[in-house]
């Protein structure tokens, strides 16, 4: 071998373990995942704890919480004499309080609200053996609660003696999550709390959908009447309104389907474009309305304005149409389509500038001409014209008093401004309230975002973002324009859609962000404001990866062309979103925007909305969209460039990448038998029936059943005092633990203990207690931590330390699978076993994935599917299982496509040698392989032979 090919050698053995540490940083970046036993975010409390004080500035107890823990240390404490407390008081404060760290969730095994988590929160092994030395007889006190004392009492007092089995017991694996490390791990404390961000500086945040099924959306308001219900409109002409509670009047707000001028082509500008409700709506029962429409061929934009009914707050008066505005639009595009209320109490109506490209129109285009209305910010006053004009003109209107120019003018230079929002100021300061930003879409090169100001010139046509467009008007010294505080360019993304600064109350790290987006690339972003400099810094927004979006009801994925943004009552910010941008197609989706790194504190937030008469009937909300948190496991690397939708982009532009969820526990097992002579210490297989469904994988692993040994005792075990409890103080069965003495579950916390199964026949018959040396009064007695054991323990009746069977399946303390093989690891078949269908050592199988169809008039056209996974062929179950999936099967096999697929082994079915390989699959047609589709682990199902799926190519 030549110094040249070993210097290769080394160089590629150096590159592959950097992409090793690189993936293994990437899994890593992926756990952090604070989040407290409720399932939701940390958060700062709104007054100081008193006793847990290390998570006074941020964790999961608020002021309520840190009492109770308070109460239940002096209630263990009151067991122990002053040398006890002295000794034991740190270990059991410190335990007691890991309820208030912002990873407790973690700590205790509960980040899936569908499993049940640890009694005990999870321990270094240091640590661990430490607290075991000092203080181990305490752990009862910590495990009380209902259920079975006698059971839990014979399991303490087991382990209590056993080094191994006590850390067993007790002991977190994650060295990086397990307390104390937890608290002193720098990668994991050191942004503790702010919005986490992705190796690119891309914000993290997450989603809910809050409704769906709607025809472009174009925009969302609320009614700011204490109800908290909000109102969307459809490109069509429909309005609906919404319910806090996520519900929807059946019957739209307004109808102007009639009157809209739209079509159904995709990217049409036209339509329904903007509503408005009157900020005193209680008092002035109006809504002023922005859309297209057609009069005498002439297309217009028109601005009217709606009563409301009399007898109804969730519809208008059809009949009480009354136009403010008409402008003529020479072109169908460039229609702008946003109405607004000020702070100043004015209707602000933004106008494109008339179409076309490059605003062709005279000399100088319309977004500069002041004598017309096209390319210009408005602003009226439409209070008190009842009996007069329709509306009438503020008096410090910019350009009242200037020749030509059209009076109702308050900005102008605009070229297309789609959405708008009145930023409502800072919540503690006010810094900020009243301030106009507006998305501004290009031409060519650049978008923008503007901050609208009375009189501003914000330069179109002379400028497009920062730089020129029109040389020569841009040379103009006259121009005098007003920049954006933010441009990008045409790379990421075409069409800007303007946003918010959020304001709400629920997500404190969000406070201050401008959230804005395209509607072309699909593109979430944000900007935040210097202070100091005035200068705003720009931030991508992603959706969150691995475990940031494991919090129930959110979502990690949303359709790619974000069409408008709103806020609620609360300031709370959305977006709308389509998968078809098309006026007649259901694609549209409302998104809430949420950060899981931080929420307020508990009751800081509450709203009471005002109750709302209804008349007709309520749709309840159904969301289509999977929770993050429900996503079934995958046992394969996920390709990172699989996205959820197709109409989603993928990155380099990060806008939603799947990643590998946390794997669910839902198991199902065989409920054992009652233990026999003859069972007693035989081979057992526990089959299992969960079926996971699973998302694109290029490959899969198999898990083998797992075999093991059951060795059931007979007759109980001897045990002697538990120590360091009174009568009252055993401790109880909880929900999460009933862990036999012989026989403990293996996870990702724990290995199974290592000693000997108890098979001694003496019935469990506790010595008397010494007499305790103190024991002269009558209260009950403390213990002193001076002896071995307990000096003060009462007699106990004789106990069982064997768990029933019944019980056996719902072990759980710290138990991540069920049984050996249920984790995400690879598992090698041994070499030897098969029934024929396996390829042999040396021989050139098909490949992974391969497929066949099995025929018995041996037709090659059709048959039943056979796959070849880890050296056998075997069926896939019909579940499921679509032309989409048809196709990928004749598509590998040289067929054109599936030309039927046929369930309930209409085709053939196989016999029982024959493994059945695949279950729920999902395909979205694009496949190479069933094993790039969404589907169960490979050899996971809950079906038989009977119904094997094949397939007719043609």
């Amino acid at each position: 071998m030549t110094p040249q090919t070993c210097n290769l050698q080394r160089v590629s053995v150096l590159h592959l373990l950097l992409l090793v540490l690189l993936l293994l940083l990437q899994a890593w970046r992926g756990c952090c995942h604070p989040q407290c036993l409720d399932y939701k975010p940390p958060f700062e409390p709104r007054k100081p704890l008193a006793f847990c004080k290390e998570y006074s500035k941020f964790g999961c107890c608020d002021l309520e919480k840190d009492e109770e823990i308070s109460l239940r240390f002096y209630t263990i404490m009151d067991n122990f004499d002053h040398s006890g407390y002295m000794t034991c008081a740190r270990y059991i404060r410190s335990i007691l309080c890991l309820e208030c760290s912002p990873y407790a969730a973690h700590l205790y095994d509960a980040e899936d609200a569908n499993t049940p988590m640890r009694t005990v929160p999870g321990l270094c092994g240091d640590y661990c053996s430490e607290y075991w030395q000092q203080c181990r007889y305490t752990l009862s006190l910590l495990l009380e609660d209902s259920g079975s004392p006698e059971q839990f009492a014979n399991l303490t007092a087991t382990i209590e003696e056993d080094r191994t089995m006590f850390c067993n017991f007790l002991e977190l694996k994650d060295k990086q999550y397990c307390y104390p490390n937890v608290l002193t791990n720098a990668a994991l404390n050191a942004n503790l709390g702010s919005v986490r961000e992705d190796p690119e500086g891309c914000l993290e945040l997450c989603l809910q959908e809050v409704a769906n099924g709607l025809r472009n959306p174009v925009a969302m308001i609320h009614a700011n009447d204490g109800t908290h219900r909000f109102l969307v409109a459809e490109q069509l002409g429909y309005v609906w309104v919404y319910l806090a509670n996520g519900s929807r009047i059946d019957r739209p707000f307004l109808n102007l389907t009639r009157a809209v001028l739209t079509s159904p082509w995709a990217g049409d500008e036209r339509g329904f474009l903007c509503i408005a409700l009157h900020p005193r709506i209680s008092v002035v029962r109006k809504a002023y309305v922005y859309y297209s429409v057609s009069v005498k061929k002439e297309e217009r934009i028109r601005i009217s304005e709606f009563t409301l009914l009399t007898h109804d707050d969730n519809q208008v008066d059809h009949s009480s149409e009354r136009t403010i505005l008409e402008v003529a639009e020479p072109a169908s595009n460039h229609n702008g389509g946003q109405l607004l209320f000020g702070h100043d109490g004015y209707l602000y109506i933004f106008i494109g500038d008339g179409g076309r490209a490059g605003d062709p129109f005279g000399k100088f285009g319309n977004a500069q001409n002041k004598s017309t209305l096209l390319g210009k910010v408005l602003r009226i006053d439409v209070d008190d014209n009842d009996d007069g004009a329709p509306y009438s003109l503020p008096s410090d209107n910019p350009f009242l008093r200037e020749n030509e120019a059209r009076p109702e003018i308050y900005a102008y230079g605009v070229r297309n401004m789609w959405r708008c929002s009145i930023d409502r100021g800072d919540r503690a300061t006010g810094r900020g309230e009243g301030r106009m930003f507006c998305g501004d879409v290009g031409q060519n090169k650049y978008e923008e975002v503007d901050i609208i100001v009375k009189g501003g010139n914000y330069g179109w046509r002379a400028k497009e973002g920062f730089s020129c467009y029109d040389r020569k008007l841009c040379q103009n010294s006259s121009l005098d324009d007003i920049l954006p505080i933010f441009a990008y360019p045409h790379k990421l993304g075409k069409s800007v859609t303007g946003g918010y600064v959020y304001r709400g109350c629920q997500m404190p790290n969000l406070n201050g962000l401008y959230i804005f987006g395209d509607f072309m690339s699909g593109r979430l972003m944000s900007l935040k404001e210097n202070v100091t400099s005035g200068e705003w810094q720009y931030n991508e927004v992603c959706m969150g990866r691995g475990q940031t979006c494991r919090f129930p009801k959110l979502i990690d994925s949303y359709f790619k062309y974000i069409i408008s943004f709103a806020e609620d009552e609360a300031g709370e910010l959305y977006f709308l979103a389509t998968g078809s941008p098309s006026a007649t197609a259901r694609a549209g989706v409302i998104y809430k925007i949420v950060d899981t790194s931080r929420r307020a504190a508990p009751g800081k937030c509450s709203i009471k909305p005002l109750p709302v008469k209804i008349k007709g009937k309520l749709i309840h909300f159904h969301p289509k969209e999977e929770f993050v948190i429900n996503k079934k496991p995958t046992t394969t690397p996920v390709p990172t460039t699989t996205t959820r939708k197709p109409t989603t982009p993928r990155r380099k532009s990060p806008i939603i990448i799947i990643k590998p969820p946390m794997p669910t526990r839902k198991t199902t097992r065989q409920k054992p038998q009652p233990p026999t002579a003859a069972t007693t210490a035989r081979k057992t297989t526990l089959p299992t029936t969960r079926k996971t469904t699973m998302r694109k994988t290029t490959s899969a692993t198999s898990t083998q059943p797992a075999t093991v040994q059951m060795t059931t005792a007979t007759t109980p075990a001897t045990t002697s005092a538990t120590g360091y409890r009174t009568t009252g103080a055993t401790a109880a069965v909880s929900r999460i633990a009933q862990i036999p003495i012989a026989t403990l579950p293996t996870g990702r916390h724990w290995k199974p203990l290592q000693h000997s199964p108890f098979t001694t026949s003496r019935p469990l018959t506790p010595p008397p207690p010494p007499t305790p040396p103190h024991a002269t009064a009558p209260k009950p007695p403390r213990v002193s931590l001076t002896t071995a054991r307990a000096p003060y323990c009462s007699q106990s009746p004789p106990l069982n330390t064997t768990l029933p069977k019944s019980r056996e399946d719902g072990l759980r303390l710290g138990e991540k699978p069920e049984r050996r093989g249920d984790g995400n690891q690879v598992h090698k078949r041994p070499r030897g076993r098969g029934n024929g269908h396996k390829r042999g050592r040396g021989e050139k199988g098909p490949r992974a994935g391969s497929v066949r169809l099995v025929s018995a008039e041996g037709l090659s056209s059709r048959g039943r599917v056979e796959i070849f996974i880890r050296g056998e062929w075997g069926t896939v179950c019909d579940d499921l299982f679509t032309s989409k999936a048809g196709g990928v099967v004749c598509r590998q096999l040289g067929f054109a496509g599936a030309l039927a697929v046929m369930k309930r082994a209409a085709l053939g079915e196989a016999d029982r040698s024959v493994r059945i390989l695949l279950d729920d699959v999902e395909c979205e047609g694009g496949e190479r392989s069933l094993l790039e589709c969404r589907r169960s682990r490979v050899g996971k199902h809950n079906c038989s032979h009977g119904e094997d799926v094949g397939v007719i190519c043609g």
